[in-house]
């Protein structure tokens, strides 16, 4: 891994991400591209419907004139604070042992979600916090775009909860789909992993676990030559239950698995084991699609 993409409003959860990238830093080299992204609904120019027949040209032209005035304020002020919300991760990084020279800061105007495609093509990592800015008003609900950009994005997803913890043991939810045989070369080329204790769980119910029984087999030959510290356990549960069973019962730090592996029919039904887990689990969570 070469390029992290850090996606930052400023908030609590955002902050911790500036921790887990210096984790990553202290085991290899790594650039990181910083990213803040202005609401463009914030930059515009302010528009109103011509009042001047009922307000008289003069009173109209003068609040037309306040408007713009306030709104050019308005920005001001939100480049400034996209400023020093860039500088201050920058610093955080720097003071971690991160080189200036490679932290990239970027502002952007417009959505996050539409500007992803762009700014994640060269990065290896995404990192984005759980919630953002209004998380105190809502502590049991995602972020807004926290979905859409998981969904949306074609490389991993690191997605970081309010507190940072040392890492030591590490859950992999492996259900032998294509997301997690990325997982699996991830897991297997990072130098970060060698040193944790690596738990390789895959969950089943007494329905289907004729189907995922050689799935659980096969993760083992896909490890055998490896030199990670593994454990192999196959369960039976409700999947998001089970997992958050076993974060809680193995005092895990770290999740990885694969990201929305329902179909779609059930996710509108029944909702998404990867949600269920983001919303309950107090810990990160790594997501492949």
């Amino acid at each position: 891994m070469n390029k992290i993409l850090l996606c930052t409003d400023g908030s609590a959860f955002a902050q911790v991400g500036y921790q887990y990238i210096a984790w990553i830093a202290q085991k290899q080299s790594i650039e990181v591209q910083i990213l803040y992204v202005s609401h463009h609904r914030m930059e515009e120019t302010v528009k109103t419907n011509d009042l001047s027949g009922s307000l008289g040209i003069d009173t109209y032209q003068e609040m037309l004139s306040e408007l713009v005035e306030a709104e050019r304020v308005i920005a001001k002020l939100n480049h400034q604070r996209a400023k020093n919300i860039l500088e201050n991760a920058k610093k955080f990084l720097c003071d971690q042992g991160i080189a200036t020279d490679k932290i990239q800061l970027v502002h952007h105007t417009g959505f996050l979600v539409d500007s992803l495609t762009e700014f994640e093509k060269n990065a290896d990592l995404i990192v984005l916090g759980k919630r953002g800015e209004t998380a105190d008003f809502a502590p049991e609900h995602l972020g807004s775009n926290l979905e859409r950009i998981i969904r949306a994005s074609n490389k991993p997803c690191l997605v970081t909860t309010r507190n940072f913890h040392p890492i030591k043991r590490v859950l992999f939810a492996y259900d032998g789909g294509a997301s997690c045989k990325k997982a699996a070369e991830f897991i297997q080329a990072m130098p970060l992993f060698k040193e944790l204790e690596i738990h390789l769980v895959t969950v089943s119910t007494a329905s289907n676990i004729d189907f995922f029984k050689p799935r659980f087999e096969t993760a083992a030959i896909e490890f055998q030559d490896s030199t990670l510290n593994l454990s192999y356990q196959m369960i039976q549960g409700d999947s998001e239950q089970a997992i958050l069973q076993y974060i809680e019962t193995e005092k895990i730090d770290f999740l990885i698995m694969g990201a929305y592996g329902h179909s779609r029919i059930r996710h509108l039904v029944i909702g998404s084991t990867t949600n269920q887990v983001l919303r309950q689990s107090n810990i990160p969570v790594l997501l492949f699609r």
